[in-house]
């Protein structure tokens, strides 16, 4: 923060999920979930000025304002708080949008996060994590990470330690995809028999922490990834080039359409999206990143 606290800077991270369980469909239409997320070094960037009203200003143009979910969140929290005060915020978008990454759920924890210091609210995390519910159901996982075990609509977070950053490539196929979509597909598509299968999560995190990658092969998942191939089989396509050029895992990440691939280095990660970077047939957009820990 600068002049006092009429400026305040954030980084909103993306996230991706090691495995995504659907568990069943909820009387009000959402889904309960079990899914094992974590933080990347993928950001986007908020910049909260004080005004009298609220304003949003974004170098993206694939948003609408009414859709907005820093908007939203901001214009939530005045009414909760019946703050008298604006901000004026600069949305500086560098998560690619419908991915699967979560870079909207991530914009809006950072804004509540913000308006709650700029505007001196005094509110704690988990009044504001309750709030961010209402704005989408990765949002309180945010408030948690960097890496968490999220499950019922999303609003059950418990956090987990790991000890080493994996290296990751992210590759987004030139199209996004519409979470509301995706799970109305799944709906479509399922047989009824939805996972019931407990995830044994401190087996995962020793496999994810000891780097074994044949354990982590078999417990990788996602059950929205056999929806959006059925619909965009290029997915398919970007996780076996993946593998094909030297990950030991690759899933797909949320509601897609992002695919990343664990690699054994840097070095080996930058090689292989080299490799893949003149198909643009399958990538619209990648960047080799690490896990937040």
């Amino acid at each position: 923060m600068r002049n006092g606290s009429t400026f305040l800077s954030l980084k909103a991270p993306a996230k991706i999920n090691w495995f995504l369980k659907v568990i069943g469909k909820r009387a009000d239409g959402y889904h309960d979930i079990a899914s094992l997320m974590q933080c990347i070094c993928l950001y986007d960037n908020l910049l909260f000025e004080l005004s009298d009203t609220i304003e949003v200003l974004s170098n993206s143009e694939d948003i609408a304002l009414k859709d907005n979910l820093v908007y939203r969140a901001a214009c939530l929290l005045k009414e909760y708080s019946s703050c008298k005060q604006g901000a004026k915020i600069v949305l500086q978008k560098d998560i690619p949008i419908g991915a699967g990454l979560g870079g909207g759920s991530s914009d809006a924890a950072q804004a509540l996060l913000g308006l709650n210091k700029l505007w001196g609210l005094g509110l704690n995390k988990k009044e504001l994590s309750l709030l961010g519910t209402g704005l989408g159901s990765d949002v309180p996982f945010f408030f948690d990470a960097p890496f968490a075990l999220v499950e019922g609509r999303g609003e059950k977070v418990t956090k987990y330690r790991l000890d080493s950053p994996v290296v990751l490539l992210l590759v987004m196929p030139p199209f996004s995809v519409s979470t509301a979509w995706c799970y109305a597909s799944f709906d479509k598509l399922s047989t009824g028999e939805l996972t019931k299968k407990p995830i044994d999560i401190k087996l995962f995190c020793r496999a994810l922490r000891s780097q074994d990658y044949a354990s982590l092969c078999a417990m990788l998942s996602n059950d929205l990834e056999k929806v959006i191939v059925e619909s965009y089989p290029v997915v398919g396509e970007i996780k076996n080039r993946l593998l094909e050029e030297g990950a030991a895992v690759s899933a797909m990440s949320g509601s897609g359409p992002s695919v990343f691939g664990v690699f054994k280095s840097k070095k080996a990660a930058i090689s292989a999206a080299r490799a893949i970077d003149s198909d643009r047939s399958l990538i619209d957009w990648y960047r080799v990143v690490r896990t937040l820990i």
